[in-house]
């Protein structure tokens, strides 16, 4: 029977130094993932055997999507609601000049992907969805979306020069 401990000590070094790199460097918010982490694998310790597959593959795993989380959370905490007085008297104006320029760049940069690729990147970031949530309107496996994520993300950092990423 794996223990918590035993897990803690194969792991910890490698799972810090990954959570760390997802946060950028800041230490705190990457040792925040990792207690999560070790909290959902405490949970989960029966299935944190190598015969269910990669345990250190497994951890990551979590983590990444803790970091995930936690970056969507604040990113929604800074965005103000309007009161509803507001709303109703609101006008919609034509988007701006450097607005429309960046669509541009954005939808060129898009071009380089597959259609495939290109609708998941969009179903999962322009739609803000999750990849459960995402795999469920394209109809697919969510190791599909993971999949097709990786993909194109990887073409976009192969294809897409930094003069075009200046223009957006």
């Amino acid at each position: 029977m794996v223990t918590i401990e035993d897990v803690v000590r194969t792991h910890g070094a490698a799972l810090l130094n990954y959570a760390t790199r997802l946060v950028n460097g800041d230490r705190h918010t990457a040792e925040d993932v990792v207690q999560e982490t070790w909290i959902r694998a405490w949970r989960n310790l029966d299935r944190l055997t190598e015969d269910h597959g990669s345990v250190r593959g497994w951890l990551m795993r979590v983590a990444h999507n803790i970091a995930v989380d936690q970056h969507r959370r604040r990113a929604r905490s800074t965005e103000v609601e309007l009161p509803e007085q507001d709303l109703q008297h609101t006008t919609t104006q034509p988007p701006g000049d450097d607005e429309v320029a960046t669509r541009v760049v954005v939808r060129d940069i898009l071009g380089a992907l597959t259609p495939i690729h290109r609708d998941t990147v969009v179903a999962v970031y322009y739609a803000d969805r999750t990849t459960a949530s995402a795999a469920l309107a394209l109809g697919v496996p969510p190791g599909t979306v993971r999949s097709r994520l990786h993909n194109a993300l990887h073409t976009l950092r192969t294809t897409v020069t930094p003069r075009a990423l200046e223009a957006a």
